[in-house]
């Protein structure tokens, strides 16, 4: 920061004094945040995002030449879709800068509400907790099973029960995985508990455990390439929405407001989408 040990401890504080409370405790020269310090964090994060947000708004009054973007999405969008999307993005406005975070839903959520997102791709996740985000539906994604060509098919039909998966060895994500969730939860909806071969990997993980003949997995049909043997459900399935969230209480840039219409339009036009993707964008008449 560029500033002098005693100059920070003056304003933290000075600050502690405008607000009423210790925002630290100070033992023995290690500092941990106290209830009211931990309660103040997220609020200025969200002030300074704003500053920073402020900043660039005013910058990008003149053209859409530069800018910044930080979006956040879940390992298997960034893995599926969203690769294609970005290039295009690039491609349209190669001056502004992209920032990519990678995590669950629930912690994109946390992102974008405190300011550190923009916008962030998520998942059936429920948003009551964030009062300030909405969530635009962008499409409905089929999820299949995948399991490796080198090993017999997991049904001899073309396509398979939720309930055939009842005591077949699963190769499963972590947990507070979007996909773990998607997954346990259909198999009980199916009246049983999933059994699994190996838990806790991301998706890459979870890929080459399937090829090494593990198990079975669940992906979004947005990730499948010609590598795995896959293997649809029967209807009703199982399937996730995909949304987009943002601050309903703060303006976008025009950078920001770029990318969104950059991933409406391609999620708009029913070509791009891959095999078990049904867009939910209503394209302008």
């Amino acid at each position: 920061m560029r500033v002098a040990q005693p100059s920070i401890s003056q304003q933290v504080r000075a600050l502690e004094r405008d607000v009423g409370a210790e925002l630290f405790h100070r033992i023995r020269g290690n500092l941990s945040l106290t209830e009211a310090g931990e309660t103040l964090l997220p609020i200025a994060r969200r002030i300074l995002a704003d500053t920073e947000l402020a900043y660039q708004s005013v910058r990008e009054l003149d053209m859409l030449a530069r800018g910044r973007v930080r979006l956040g999405a879940t390992p298997s969008l960034c893995t599926g879709l969203l690769p294609t999307i970005l290039a295009g993005f690039r491609t349209a406005y190669p001056a502004i800068d992209l920032v990519l975070r990678e995590s669950g839903s629930r912690d994109l959520q946390n992102d974008v509400a405190e300011g550190t997102l923009d916008l962030a791709m998520i998942v059936d996740s429920r948003l009551h907790e964030q009062r300030l985000l909405a969530a635009q539906p962008l499409f409905i994604e089929e999820l299949v099973v995948i399991s490796a060509k080198h090993r017999p098919a997991p049904v001899r039909r073309s396509r398979m029960r939720i309930r055939d998966l009842e005591n077949r060895p699963l190769v499963m994500f972590r947990r507070g995985y979007d996909l773990r969730d998607a997954t346990v939860d259909g198999c009980r909806s199916a009246g049983f508990e999933p059994s699994f071969a190996i838990e806790g990997g991301e998706m890459d993980a979870v890929l080459e455990c399937v090829d090494a003949g593990m198990g079975i997995a669940i992906v979004p049909s947005t990730v499948v390439k010609d590598r795995f043997r896959v293997t649809r459900f029967e209807a009703p399935g199982l399937s996730r929405v995909v949304r987009l969230a943002y601050r309903e209480d703060v303006k976008p840039t025009r950078a920001v407001r770029a990318l969104r219409d950059v991933i409406t339009d391609h999620l708009g036009e029913k070509a791009t989408l891959p095999r078990g993707t049904q867009s939910l964008v209503k394209k302008p008449r």
